[in-house]
């Protein structure tokens, strides 16, 4: 009989982040799965319908039972976001008092804030299992960055929580080779780290070329972004590259196409607004996952981009694994992690982060490439995730912990 595992994650459905697939693939393969997670607000800070502090804080999601603890919602500022991380915390140590979930495991998946972690630590200390710690972003590397808190006081206090939880857990997994080398030389055992990429959910895959309403059928050149518009993604740099290549009389009409909402869309509208760019700049609501294929078979490359800097470097976006399963020649504005794997797979271009010359450059240049060459970069990419992010094969990877 397959082992209970209790998952800490303080975003899930309906919510759009991976650990809603990893959890249901845990159910499908016999897994016992019960998640403990907030009360859904990412990432307009607000609570979606039909969820608030009284009400749905339990239900059933493809054979996993959610429960909800109390917390602030993220708003639009940094105290309300400094709340929200805060109140699933102080949630958290409650519900631990007071459960009677009988765990095997504890799973966490660590997007920020890492203090998400601190629950399960608590639990899996508890009731002396097994704690397994995905981390999706470093801290507190990342606090610094996102936030601009310099102070040594702040930050050597958040590092000390951060090694709590390092020293709490039984292994710890990581999405980029780099952040293995990263949580190391914190003093953690490099035995008890291991990385472990993501994948993209099944419905991520190639589709033939086709068209689809919210992006228009014309000879512009269609590059599309597809999630969070946020500040680490870095998009102003899109209006600088914008204008550099409205102003090249060798380029082709390049449209982006901007999928996605966050804390930074409304600024990077008015950006784009006075630029003087709306013409090259189609800004799309929010789409369920499942459709964002459809929107890649009717674009030309898919765009990824990170802001520079160290921590930006180490780190694999996400979306990288779903737009070379969807067998797209893929734009990219980053460093590091980013730029070796889409040299590596031949799947595209990639300038360096913050550089609006070369990007400009790069997107000009694959706009100019036969299609037959943009058809060899969709493969490439995809035959590169096929060979390094199979779904399966990482799923079996952490089987092979849970069943020792």
């Amino acid at each position: 009989m397959k082992k209970h595992i209790l998952v800490i994650a303080q975003y899930f459905y309906p919510e759009q982040f991976r650990i809603n697939d990893i959890c249901s693939e845990w159910v499908k393969r016999g897994y016992k799965v019960t998640v403990i997670t907030g009360i859904p607000n990412y990432p307009k800070g607000k609570y979606y319908n039909g969820y608030g502090l009284f009400k749905k804080r339990k239900e059933m999601y493809n054979g996993i039972e959610v429960i909800r603890i109390p917390l602030v919602p993220r708003g639009k500022n940094s105290i309300m976001l400094a709340l929200n991380y805060f109140s699933f915390v102080v949630s958290g140590f409650f519900w631990k008092m007071i459960t009677k979930i009988k765990a095997d495991y504890v799973f966490i998946f660590e997007v920020s804030p890492m203090t998400q972690a601190l629950p399960g630590v608590w639990y899996a200390k508890k009731e002396n299992i097994p704690c397994y710690l995905y981390v999706q972003d470093l801290w507190p590397e990342n606090v610094e960055i996102i936030t601009g808190i310099t102070n040594k006081r702040i930050i050597g206090a958040i590092g000390k929580m951060v090694d709590y939880i390092y020293k709490g857990c039984t292994k710890i997994f990581t999405t980029s080779n780099s952040f293995v080398k990263s949580i190391n030389t914190r003093g953690v055992p490099i035995e008890k780290i291991e990385y472990w990429p993501q994948y993209a959910e099944d419905f991520y895959k190639h589709l033939e070329k086709t068209n689809i309403e919210e992006i228009p059928n014309d000879d512009f050149f269609n590059i599309t972004f597809a999630g969070n518009i946020g500040n680490a993604q870095g998009l102003d740099i899109l209006p600088k590259a914008a204008t550099i290549i409205k102003e090249n009389e060798h380029s082709k009409k390049i449209r982006f196409n901007i999928i996605g909402d966050g804390r930074y869309k409304e600024s990077f509208i008015k950006l784009v607004n006075e630029s003087n760019l709306s013409d090259m700049f189609n800004f799309i609501d929010k789409q369920s996952p499942i459709r964002i294929p459809n929107f890649m078979a009717a674009s030309d490359a898919a765009f990824v981009c990170l802001t520079g800097g160290p921590l930006f470097s180490m780190t694999i976006p996400a979306k990288l694994q779903s737009y070379m399963a969807c067998g797209l020649p893929i734009i990219a504005s980053a460093n590091g992690e980013t730029d070796k794997i889409i040299k590596e797979s031949d799947s595209g271009l990639c300038s360096p982060a913050g550089d609006e010359k070369i990007l400009a450059d790069m997107i000009i240049e694959l706009s100019n490439e036969s299609p037959e060459r943009l058809t060899e970069l969709g493969i490439n990419a995809r035959s590169y995730y096929d060979d390094n992010f199979n779904k399966q094969e990482l799923l079996n990877k952490i089987d092979k912990y849970f069943e020792r």
